[in-house]
């Protein structure tokens, strides 16, 4: 299986290392290399593209500005020198945000999530209507979600952390990890906020398992580590950690 690819940079030399780490991956095609996002519109309005790498400040047509233009939006991933741009791009449903230099580990991470997403979307659109619910039945210490499977019982605190898949979330426990049908916005309004914590656009955690916190990621029970934003960082100290940090000196 071939999945179709267009790269779009105003920058030459970024362009072609993009496009050279992209050939080393046998599941892409790439249909297009654009100089800006003029080019790249034209192209994509008469194309049915699977994923688009795109650079995002570039003149006349940024990178952004070409998302919001599209009516069938394929999936985006951004590289850029840009970090503080993430937050905008997740808010437009980016799968990914990749900061320059983008090695190449890390487009091919951002790939396999694009695929993975593909993958399961062809699966969802099989499903009767109904599978496409929220969760069916709650309990204080359990819930049940639908995946592409059937429903799951799962504890609330088997979760360590649930990352954003646009439509859909992967839920990861110790052992295990579980597609969800649901976005990470509607699970956010449904966990328990006693327990789980949205830390970044596109990351919820289980506030039981954190083991350490540094000032630009969090670090999990069973070593996985998810990025936490500087706002979500202050809003996780106010709520549940300064209160429960020992103090130095007691009255």
């Amino acid at each position: 299986m071939t999945y179709s690819c267009l790269i779009v940079d105003d920058n030459e030399i970024e362009r072609d290392a993009i496009e050279m780490h992209l050939k080393k991956i046998p599941s892409l095609n790439i249909i297009a290399v654009c100089s800006n996002g003029i080019e790249a519109s034209q192209i994509l309005s008469t194309t049915s593209v699977d994923i688009v790498y795109s650079d995002i400040d570039m003149p006349e047509l940024s990178g952004m500005d070409l998302l919001k233009s599209l009516k069938k939006q394929p999936l985006f991933i951004f590289i850029t020198s840009f970090s503080e741009y993430a937050a905008e791009s997740f808010n437009l449903d980016a799968l990914d945000f990749i900061v320059k230099p983008a090695t190449f580990e890390r487009i091919l991470k951002a790939t396999n999530k694009a695929i993975e997403y593909i993958e399961l979307r062809k699966q969802v659109n099989k499903l009767p209507a109904e599978n496409l619910n929220d969760y069916d039945k709650k309990d204080d210490d359990y819930f049940f979600f639908r995946e592409t499977k059937g429903i799951t019982k799962l504890k609330y605190n088997d979760v360590i952390y649930i990352e954003s898949m646009g439509d859909f979330s992967k839920l990861f426990t110790s052992g295990d990890k579980h597609v969800i049908l649901v976005s990470l916005k509607n699970l956010e309004k449904q966990l328990p906020s006693k327990i789980f914590s949205r830390v970044h656009k596109q990351y919820i955690i289980n506030i039981n398992h954190i083991a350490t916190l540094t000032n630009h990621e969090v670090h999990l029970d069973h070593n996985f580590l998810v990025p936490i934003s500087a706002a979500n960082r202050q809003e996780l100290l106010e709520k549940s950690i300064d209160k429960k940090i020992l103090s130095r000196f007691l009255k």
